[in-house]
C-alpha cells in the first residue's frame, strides 16, 4: 500500500504574512487619496456594520483597540465632515448613538476596499471559505491575545434566536440577552457583546 504524500505549502507563513501587510498598506494609501485618512474609514464602516446595541464610541474604541482620545478626535472630523450623526438614545442620559448621514453612505460606496471585496467574489466558493477560515484564524488569535470582543454578527450569536420575535415590531428574531426583537437586516449587523454559539 502506498504511503499518502504530506501536501507541502507553496507558500511561507512569512510570505503570507507579509502579502496581507503589503496589501493593507497598499489599501492604506487609496484611501487618503479620497480625501478620508484610516481611522476615519475604519469608524466609518464600523458605524456602516453596527447593530443599535453597538453604534457607540465606547463599542467603537473596543472594537478598533484604540484609546478613547483617538476615537474622539475620529468622530469629530467625521461629523465635521457631515459623514455621521450623533443623537442621544431614548432613555440614557450619556449615551450617543453614532448614525451615518447620506454623505457617510456615498462616501461608503467609494470605499476602497470594495476593489478588494470585489476581487474576492471572483474566486472559487472553496477558495473563499479557506480564504475565510485562514483570515477567521489570524483574527481570533490576536483578539484573544489581546482579550478583546469579537464583534460578530448577531445571527452567530449563542443569544440570538431565529423567528424567536415573531410578534414584535422589532422582530422576527429575538436577542436573549438585550430582550429585544432583531429584524432580519439587523441580524446581520455585528454586536459588541457578540459570543460564539
Amino acid at each position: 500500500m502506498a504511503k499518502k504524500r504530506k501536501k507541502v505549502a507553496t507558500q511561507s507563513a512569512t510570505g503570507v504574512i507579509q502579502s496581507l501587510e503589503r496589501v493593507a498598506r497598499l489599501m492604506r494609501s487609496e484611501e487618503f487619496e479620497i480625501g478620508l485618512n484610516p481611522a476615519q474609514w475604519e469608524a466609518l464602516r464600523y458605524v456602516a456594520r453596527a447593530n443599535r446595541f453597538s453604534n457607540s464610541s465606547i463599542a467603537l474604541t473596543k472594537f478598533l483597540g484604540a484609546t478613547k482620545g483617538t476615537i474622539s478626535q475620529t468622530l469629530i472630523a467625521l461629523e465635521r465632515k457631515q459623514l455621521i450623526t450623533k443623537t442621544k438614545r431614548d432613555g440614557e442620559r450619556r449615551s450617543i448613538a453614532l448614525g451615518l448621514t447620506d454623505e457617510g453612505l456615498e462616501m461608503l460606496e467609494q470605499d476602497p476596499w470594495q476593489q478588494l471585496i470585489t476581487i474576492v467574489e471572483t474566486f472559487k466558493p472553496k477558495q473563499i471559505d479557506t480564504l475565510g477560515k485562514a483570515t477567521g484564524t489570524l483574527l481570533t488569535s490576536q483578539l484573544d491575545k489581546k482579550d478583546l470582543p469579537s464583534f460578530g454578527v448577531c445571527q452567530t450569536c449563542r443569544f440570538f434566536r431565529e423567528k424567536g420575535a415573531p410578534t414584535k415590531a422589532e422582530g422576527p428574531h429575538f436577542c436573549l440577552l438585550f430582550e429585544q426583537g432583531l429584524s432580519k437586516k439587523e441580524a446581520k449587523k455585528i454586536c459588541c457583546e457578540h459570543e460564539v454559539s
